[in-house]
């Protein structure tokens, strides 16, 4: 029997096109079967496949639920820490737990939940140990942090990330998260990584830390086909405009700049239903993961055109000498930088982005010069890019979106 894509997401998720979460609000949605009720049902009624690694995070998921609902408010309780490949249902499972909960949880992109700490560390400017401040404003609110797609590559959210994880674990709060890298592994090239050690021993500690691998993507389950990416046809125009025309349906557009969260965007055209951009403009301009987030909330569909061959020969890696560390006033010493291919810094916001779009269900078109499958095939973030990849392919199909 055919499986349907582990990765679909729940019915009670946010609306793609709000303002994702920008507070700490109870969810009051009506509690779903446990998670192993929910993944035996979707065996038996849904077409699911049985999978061993998933039955086992399950079972995991299943033994943190029982113990939310049957212990005293505060008691410790472990929570759970899935890895594993892109599209082995880790996502799928997580919010299968989110949704039979009976206690006050959120769930976020992890993305989001480091913009609403930056905010309110900004509004904490002054506070005596703003850190425990959020943990404690967390846990006033909430009993389950659900996160989606851990993933540590910044050295200012690493340095936050360890005594904010500790603070929420010593609240008392439970955290659920999803990541393709085994906790042991996060920030693992990172500068200065031994600040990031506090942050994996509190993971390990508070967490069961579970792989899922099935060995197979789910996303590339097959399905009814939705072109969503072209490659450039010399000579030809560009088959972004039909699209951005036929999106909008004849309502007034612009092609003015997009103001995001502290940069404007050149646009080549936006309306009401899309925003129509260029990789130059989009990926190879300083903007943050947050830019992205902003860019979703406003647009319902995204269009990326001229987008060049991403990959490129790493360049040989460079010392930095004489770095300083600003928080504890000590010489770092010389460090090795990443060996980066001359496109990765670009390549780092195109991964941002297609996370965003995919978390939020929004359809990403995209017109490049090269087929999907030849976007990226060398450089440093070749790991990074197979969760895009793979996002992407779905991306192709009618069900995304």
């Amino acid at each position: 029997m055919p499986r349907p894509p582990a990765v679909s997401r729940p019915s009670h998720r946010s609306s793609p096109h709000r303002n994702p979460l920008e507070s700490f609000t109870i969810d009051t949605h009506p509690p779903a079967p446990s998670p192993l009720a929910a993944y035996l049902q979707a065996i038996e009624k849904n077409g699911f496949r049985p999978d061993e690694a998933q039955r086992q995070a399950a079972l995991l998921l299943d033994d943190c639920h029982r113990a939310l609902h049957q212990a005293e408010y505060r008691q410790p309780i472990t929570g759970v820490y899935l890895w594993g490949p892109v599209g082995r249902g880790k996502t799928w499972l997580m919010d299968s737990f989110h949704r039979s909960l009976r206690v006050p949880a959120r769930r976020q992109h992890f993305h989001h939940f480091m913009r609403w700490v930056h905010r309110r560390l900004f509004q904490l400017t002054g506070s005596a140990d703003p850190l425990r401040l959020l943990a404690a404003e967390l846990a006033g609110e909430l009993r389950v942090l659900c996160f989606d797609e851990l993933f540590v590559n910044d050295i200012g959210d690493a340095m936050l990330l360890g005594p904010l994880l500790q603070a929420v674990f010593e609240q008392g709060l439970v955290v659920v998260a999803t990541s393709n890298q085994p906790a042991a592994q996060l920030y693992a090239d990172g500068f200065n990584r031994q600040r990031f050690q506090p942050a994996i021993a509190a993971i390990e500690r508070h967490m069961q830390v579970a792989c899922v691998d099935g060995g197979q993507d789910h996303r590339l389950h097959p399905g009814a086909r939705q072109q969503r990416y072209w490659v450039t046809m010399p000579g030809q125009a560009s088959a972004l405009g039909e699209v951005f025309a036929r999106l909008n349906r004849g309502a007034p557009t612009a092609s003015t700049p997009v103001q995001l969260e502290h940069r404007r965007l050149s646009a080549v055209c936006h309306g009401p239903a899309a925003v129509w951009c260029t990789y130059a403009e989009l990926c190879e301009q300083p903007f943050s993961a947050f830019d992205f987030i902003a860019l979703c909330d406003r647009f319902p569909a995204i269009l990326l055109g001229a987008v060049p061959s991403l990959s490129g020969r790493q360049r040989e890696g460079r010392i930095a000498r004489g770095t300083e560390d600003g928080i504890e006033r000590v010489v770092a010493g010389d460090r090795q930088l990443p060996m980066l291919s001359v496109h990765d810094d670009g390549v780092r916001r195109f991964i941002a982005l297609v996370d965003e779009c995919y978390d939020r269900r929004i359809p990403l078109y995209l017109e490049a010069e090269v087929a999907l499958e030849a976007l990226y095939t060398e450089g440093y973030l070749s790991f990074s890019f197979r969760r895009t990849l793979s996002r992407l392919q779905e991306m192709q199909l009618q069900r995304f979106g």
